[in-house]
């Protein structure tokens, strides 16, 4: 989640007063885990199991009144990077041919693994979306905080939440320099200035760094960030932890009795 760099501006629900947004950070955090984790460990061709999951994660979709327009937009993104590994698995050996295109070939084998692998990659991005839409990256870090994440990881993730947004107002203020000064010319002119432009931006994130982290140590950080302050969950919570469980216990019975 914190590798989407829109979490900067698109935490737009996580202002909401629904029963989802209620629920303690590290619950929400805790609800999501478990169901990525069921989603993607259950084996291929479990229909039944993944429909099980599929209400379950649309029923907090509705709960938590989610901008769709912004959630399909943001999954469309994501997919596109997965689509060349969702593709190799089309043409995978095993069972009848059902189309033969020279050397490629897609069986049923191949259409079932497609299948079973987009629904698992669908409903873990769904799950993950909601949870950066309706949770804010300080909310997140705070969860891993109560749930014993080492103190420096969550250091080196608030960091990461900092300074990436510098790092793309300084390409932003870059590119708006270049284009004040007539940023034209040939296709070859105009990649060798871009390139500049890359190392320049490397060069000064690096004195950046450098520099922030000497003030650090000018006031005293000893590589322990200070301790956050975590929200208390409530009977809420247990009955959200609750409800996950018994829905994810209820796909494995599906697919251990192979309905």
């Amino acid at each position: 989640m914190l590798l989407h760099v829109n979490a900067f501006h698109l935490d737009i629900d996580s202002k909401g007063k629904t029963w989802w947004h209620k629920l303690a950070p590290r619950t929400r955090l805790l609800c999501t885990i478990l169901l990525v984790f069921a989603i993607a460990l259950t084996p291929n061709g479990r229909w039944w199991t993944w429909a099980i999951y599929a209400m379950g994660v649309l029923s907090i979709v509705l709960i938590g009144r989610i901008t769709l327009p912004v959630l399909v937009k943001r999954i469309a993104v994501e997919f596109a990077f997965i689509a060349a590994v969702l593709l190799g698995t089309l043409f995978r050996s095993g069972g009848e041919v059902v189309v033969s295109w020279g050397p490629l070939k897609i069986t049923t084998e191949g259409l079932m693994v497609l299948g079973s692998v987009t629904t698992k990659a669908l409903l873990s991005l769904i799950m993950l979306n909601l949870l950066t839409l309706t949770t804010s990256i300080p909310a997140l870090l705070n969860a891993l905080v109560a749930l014993r994440t080492p103190r420096l990881l969550v250091a080196t993730l608030a960091s990461m939440y900092r300074y990436i947004s510098v790092l793309i107002g300084e390409f932003n203020a870059m590119r708006r320099a270049a284009a004040s000064r007539n940023f034209t010319g040939n296709s070859s002119w105009k990649r060798q200035v871009i390139g500049n432009m890359i190392g320049s931006l490397f060069i000064r994130t690096y004195e950046r760094g450098d520099r922030i982290y000497q003030a650090m140590l000018a006031r005293g950080y000893q590589g322990i960030p200070p301790a956050f302050d975590v929200p208390s969950g409530g009977r809420r919570d247990i009955v959200a932890l609750t409800l996950t469980l018994i829905l994810t216990l209820l796909g494995q019975l599906i697919y251990l009795f192979k309905w």
